[in-house]
């Protein structure tokens, strides 16, 4: 029509600080409108779990007044329940103003005013430290580091005993070492689910299947050796023959004293979370934790809070429905302030979604890092086909890099 004009619009995705420091600056605002606008352009809604009423309702109110919003259950307007979640929504810029407030509010608001800001700081960190390894190190927050597995099993569920022989072993290693891996993940048990009901393998077969393939791997590989274990005598001897990491697929939940041993080692730790059966309160809750009581097992026993790294433990203790639901929510696990390794590699959840046996999930595998990456959720990918994972990896970084 004689008159319309185009104004060519378009929605702008903000997740970000970032994201919303360059499209502000796209628009060409100066640099103080920049810093001005740029916490009124992120928003973030925050689930708080089980605040007394009185608690909530004062925070509702507090949070309108910055212009947020808030939800309570329908039984806290009549005080029918005695707490509730909450379900805030708002800026940075009012949630910075609303924790103020908080500050000098009771029923637990003042330690809650902390909890949100620390959860809020950890969406946003984008930190590159290294992590020591004894006497080796990794780069953390630069690329996402790709780790390799090798099953020294006879029963993997993956390779079928494909590596159970050391000598075999060892020259995998290599191979994967030379397409990309930056670490190598060793386990002498295999850990798939439907192996629990059985005898837990011993501590001495364990330690009798690793060691002459780690000898080898210290001496002839230089990148980390992580050891897939949640024995602390296993812990215990791997490390004494040279391995750098402990991975733990019970988050020092299982056996009470690995956690002393990881700390008296001073090495790097993967704590994952698990459970015997698919029952849930509230899946995501429940999930952030049991992770948190990981991280404080870990942290109370002297591991340092800087060489903990957290795995939300996609085809252990959770169906094909709720792996797939943590997947869409990976991008939340940033708020537990710690790196993130995600283990997804030819797992059942790819197989019953698409049906196929474990040594044809290679694109559901690809698929699903290639999501965690681009969610900011996958700081290290844990992975049996390394080349092509290395590859996906490299391109969804160069896409969501820019």
């Amino acid at each position: 029509m004689k008159g319309n004009k185009d104004h060519n619009l378009r929605v702008v995705m903000i997740e970000s600080r970032d994201d919303a420091y360059h499209a502000l600056a796209d628009v060409g605002c100066d640099n103080p409108g920049v810093k001005w606008m740029t916490p009124k352009a992120v928003h973030r809604v925050i689930k708080v779990k089980k605040l007394s009423v009185k608690g909530a309702i004062i925070l509702k109110q507090e949070m309108l007044s910055k212009g947020g919003e808030a939800a309570l259950s329908r039984g806290a307007g009549n005080f029918s329940v005695a707490d509730t979640d909450v379900l805030l929504m708002g800026t940075l810029r009012q949630y910075r103003e609303l924790c103020k407030k908080l500050k000098m509010q009771p029923f637990g608001l003042r330690q809650l005013a902390d909890e949100i800001q620390d959860v809020l700081d950890n969406i946003e960190q984008k930190e590159v430290r290294t992590l020591p390894c004894r006497d080796l190190s990794l780069t953390l927050g630069e690329r996402t580091l790709v780790m390799g597995i090798l099953n020294v099993t006879p029963d993997s569920f993956s390779d079928g005993g494909k590596y159970f022989d050391p000598g075999v072993a060892v020259e995998h290693a290599h191979q994967m070492v030379e397409e990309g891996a930056d670490i190598i993940d060793l386990g002498g048990e295999s850990t798939r689910p439907s192996t629990w009901s059985e005898e837990p393998l011993s501590a001495e077969e364990e330690v009798h299947r690793l060691l002459p393939v780690l000898k080898r791997l210290v001496q002839e590989i230089k990148v980390p050796i992580s050891i897939d274990t949640y024995k602390a005598e296993t812990a215990r001897a791997t490390l004494d023959a040279g391995a750098h990491m402990i991975n733990d697929i019970w988050g020092f939940q299982c056996d009470p004293e690995i956690a002393a041993v990881a700390a008296e080692y001073d090495v790097p730790v993967i704590l994952m979370h698990n459970q015997d059966g698919i029952e849930y309160e509230e899946m995501m809750g429940d999930i952030f934790a049991f992770l948190r009581r990981s991280v404080a097992i870990a942290q109370d026993a002297g591991v340092k809070p800087e060489q903990i790294i957290l795995d939300p433990g996609i085809g252990f203790g959770k169906d094909t429905q709720q792996n797939l639901t943590v997947m869409r929510h990976l991008r939340e696990f940033r708020s537990l302030g710690k790196p993130m390794l995600l283990g997804t590699s030819r797992k059942a959840t790819i197989g019953k979604t698409l049906n196929l046996p474990p040594d044809q999930r290679l694109e559901g595998s690809l698929a699903t890092i290639v999501w965690g990456v681009s969610q900011g959720a996958a700081d290290i990918v844990r992975v049996h086909d390394v080349k092509e994972s290395v590859r996906a990896v490299r391109m969804t970084e160069a896409i969501v890099s820019g």
